[in-house]
This record gives C-alpha cells, sequence and structure tokens, in this order.
C-alpha cells in the first residue's frame, strides 16, 4: 500500500469526528446512538472493563440494559490512524473531568460502510496505573 494511502487528512478527519460523536453519546447516555456506531454483524466485537461481547446483539443488549454512563471525562490523549479511505482506529485514554480516578483506556476499530462509519471492535478498560 502507498504511504499517500496512509492519514489522509480529510479520511482522518472524518474518523475523529465519528468518534467524537461517540463519545458525546456516552458523555449524555444516549444509548440509541451508542448502539447505531456500532456495525450490525455478529462479527462485531466489544471488550469492556468486565464484559466479553461477541456480536451487535450482544453489544447492544448490554448498553439497553446494564450500561449506565459514568462521570464526565475528558481526553488525555488520542491517535487517529487510518488506512486507505474506509478503514480506521482510535487509540485514546480519558480520565474524569476533574481529573480524578483511573485512566480509561479506549481503543476502536472503524470502517465505512454505505451508512457511515461503524465500530467493528472496540476495547475499554482501567488498568491498575495512575
Amino acid at each position: 500500500m502507498a504511504a499517500d494511502n496512509i492519514d489522509d487528512p480529510d479520511i482522518v478527519t472524518e474518523v475523529r469526528e465519528a468518534f467524537e460523536a461517540y463519545n458525546r453519546a456516552i458523555e449524555i447516555g444516549d444509548t440509541a446512538a451508542l448502539n447505531g456506531f456500532f456495525w450490525q454483524s455478529p462479527k462485531t466485537v466489544r471488550f469492556g472493563p468486565a464484559e466479553h461481547l461477541f456480536g451487535y446483539e450482544e453489544i447492544s443488549g448490554f448498553r439497553s440494559g446494564v450500561w449506565k454512563p459514568g462521570a464526565p471525562r475528558r481526553i488525555e490523549k488520542l491517535i487517529v490512524t487510518t488506512i486507505g479511505r474506509d478503514a480506521g482506529a482510535t487509540w485514546a485514554l480519558f480520565r474524569n473531568i476533574d481529573g480524578t480516578g483511573p485512566v480509561t483506556r479506549q481503543s476502536q476499530t472503524w470502517c465505512r460502510f454505505p451508512e457511515g462509519w461503524r465500530i467493528v471492535a472496540a476495547h475499554v478498560s482501567a488498568p491498575n496505573v495512575p
């Protein structure tokens, strides 16, 4: 793959905007929006701090049932990498907006589908490091 297919600024902006919209939905607890960001496939995966979700049905069921929004948070670091026009990944570190609590890690793999950018894989964890 040619180097000019990596991190096209327009595609990086698109993925970052999708990432930011997803995280705004987390902050306000918009379950329907959060579910809409995931690819509706049995191959979609989300690993959370205490859950291992395989497939859109498990992910949307978790969001619609058990999940509750947490404390407001801020991004401490974000990397967005894109490959070609239709794939990207985000890696972010978050902390509570007041600076308390552990750093939370969030990684997502995004793909462009006819309906827009969707998460095909995600991992959220809070390691035991300050």
